[in-house]
């Protein structure tokens, strides 16, 4: 049976969780632009494979450099979000007094790894537009 709460709409929009509500949040943008991804892949491929025009221009979106940096931020933070979620399932009474420690340093990750992604689509991009 789920906790009763009582509160509003408005009141939960104004909730500042801080690092582990934006670590949730971001945690299903990601899962849910991944989904997404797929999902508009599928339906290309078979736009393709039956000669329909909108079949190209999905994959022309797909190559454009804020749709890769996109899908590069939903699977790389899913990706480093879902491993610290392990980590600390595998140790718990270890490692949750430190959950907000865990969070920055995963935030610190993500933004190294991402950081070189983005650098690379974007210089991929400027060389294919010289």
């Amino acid at each position: 049976m789920g906790l009763q709460r009582n509160v509003s709409l408005s009141t939960g929009l104004r909730y500042k969780g801080h690092s582990p509500f934006w670590a949730y949040i971001l945690h299903r943008i990601g899962g849910a632009g991944m989904a997404l991804f797929i999902t508009i892949h599928i339906l290309a491929t078979f736009a393709e494979q039956q000669g329909w025009k909108i079949g190209d221009l999905i994959n022309k979106l797909y190559t454009s450099p804020a749709f890769q940096i996109f899908i590069l931020f939903c699977v790389l933070f899913h990706a480093i979000n879902g491993l610290r979620i392990v980590i600390l399932d595998l140790f718990p009474k270890k490692l949750m007094p430190y959950y907000r420690q865990i969070i920055r340093a995963e935030l610190a990750l993500f933004i190294i790894v991402f950081g070189f992604a983005v650098f690379s689509v974007v210089t991929t991009a400027l060389g294919r537009m010289s």
